[in-house]
């Protein structure tokens, strides 16, 4: 069935990272996407290939460098809906494919650029990772416990959260846009600016004096003892987030803590001796005796479980959170659409592995493909 997105034609100027992750969500949800990428010798979409981003399209090995190769990338935006580029900024522009190259064949792209730092600003030219972007976006410094470093979020908050989500959104809402205008514009999608947006609720709890800068002081930091981490008896963890008074009541319930025994929930003087007192009772049981206390409750207790463990999970493997793709687990496309849902259209191939297929699926003929090989343009 057609995604939501069945219609739509993007050309990627292939990154790494968050815009390739824009682009897998894209093509999940049915849009027509052609990635362009230096192509791995002999590559053949059947090889076993592991960088899941790049499912759900055709990669096209084309020498962006190569005179014809830029012709060739200008032709297929000619006929495109969008283009997203995750270059350093101003090698788009050297490469002759920057946003007014592309608007003077089309003046209804929509241009998404992927970057870490945005295309301005002082540290625009510089390199960086996601820890880099996110430690000055004030959303590293939170995270950690009390008297300890701050902690990496692997590179969930600025690469895919704060990156290719953001430009996902970005482009689905300019493209609206330009159905309605006509007209075109660029989307710039900085890791900094989408780290800081994910800040909002917590900049909101700074606010209203809810909020400590230090680490570990604080309601959803680990400063909680109902939001917390509790290793259990056989060296698991059972994950506790019973914030409102009735799921902190089953949670006690579950330890068989009486309420009378302990502070009250929210007197912050007491939350380090509480947070003693729940750790003790965790390593009591194991954790699968404590996910069998918990389980149909509404005590928001639940176990910690590695990566290959949440794949055979009863609640993911009952929506299909997570399905295999030519022997490969990986997650499901999300979100769900009832009419037109989203699905993963390939597995995922070796760069270039799709170039004459992917090529005449946008109309370039094979006696224009093989000119193009012979020249050096594409592989």
């Amino acid at each position: 069935m057609p995604g939501p997105l069945e219609g739509i034609k993007i050309v990627e100027l292939a990154g790494i990272g968050p815009s390739p992750y824009a682009c897998m969500l894209i093509a999940d949800a049915g849009a027509e996407v052609i990635r362009l990428e230096r192509a791995a010798p002999g590559a053949s979409p059947d090889d076993p290939w592991y960088d899941l981003l790049v499912r759900s399209r055709p990669s096209v090995g084309v020498d962006l460098k190569h005179p014809e190769g830029r012709q060739l990338a200008l032709e297929l935006i000619a006929q495109a809906d969008g283009v997203i580029e995750g270059f350093r900024p101003g090698v788009a522009e050297r490469l002759g494919l920057g946003p007014e190259d592309c608007f003077a064949v089309n003046e209804r792209l929509v241009y998404g650029r992927m970057t870490g730092w945005g295309q301005d600003g002082p540290l625009g030219p510089r390199a960086g990772h996601d820890l880099n972007y996110i430690s000055i976006a004030g959303a590293l410094w939170p995270i950690g416990r009390a008297g300890e470093k701050p902690v990496p979020p692997l590179n969930l908050v600025g690469d895919f959260g704060g990156g290719g989500m953001l430009l996902a959104f970005g482009m689905c809402a300019a493209l609206l846009e330009a159905s309605r205008s006509g007209r075109g514009q660029v989307v710039d999608a900085a890791m900094t600016d989408g780290a800081s947006s994910l800040m909002t609720m917590i900049f909101g709890f700074m606010s209203a004096g809810l909020w400590e800068l230090e680490r570990g002081a604080n309601l959803l930091d680990t400063g909680a003892p109902f939001y917390e981490v509790y290793e259990t008896a056989d060296g698991g963890y059972m994950a506790v987030g019973a914030i409102e008074a009735k799921f902190y009541a089953q949670l006690l319930e579950g330890l068989e803590i009486d309420p009378a025994t302990l502070p009250k929930q929210m007197d912050r003087s007491q939350w380090p001796a509480m947070k003693e007192r729940f750790a003790a009772r965790f390593k009591q049981k194991s954790r699968a005796e404590w996910t069998a206390i918990f389980d149909g409750t509404d005590a928001c207790t639940t176990p910690v479980l590695d990566p290959l463990e949440a794949v055979v999970h009863p609640h993911n493997v009952a929506r299909s959170t997570y399905v295999e793709v030519g022997g490969v687990p990986q997650p499901a496309p999300a979100p769900r659409f009832s009419r037109t849902p989203s699905s993963i259209r390939s597995q995922a191939a070796p760069p270039g592995a799709h170039t004459d297929a992917g090529l005449r699926a946008w109309g370039i003929d094979a006696g224009r493909i093989s000119a193009l090989r012979e020249q050096g343009a594409v592989s």
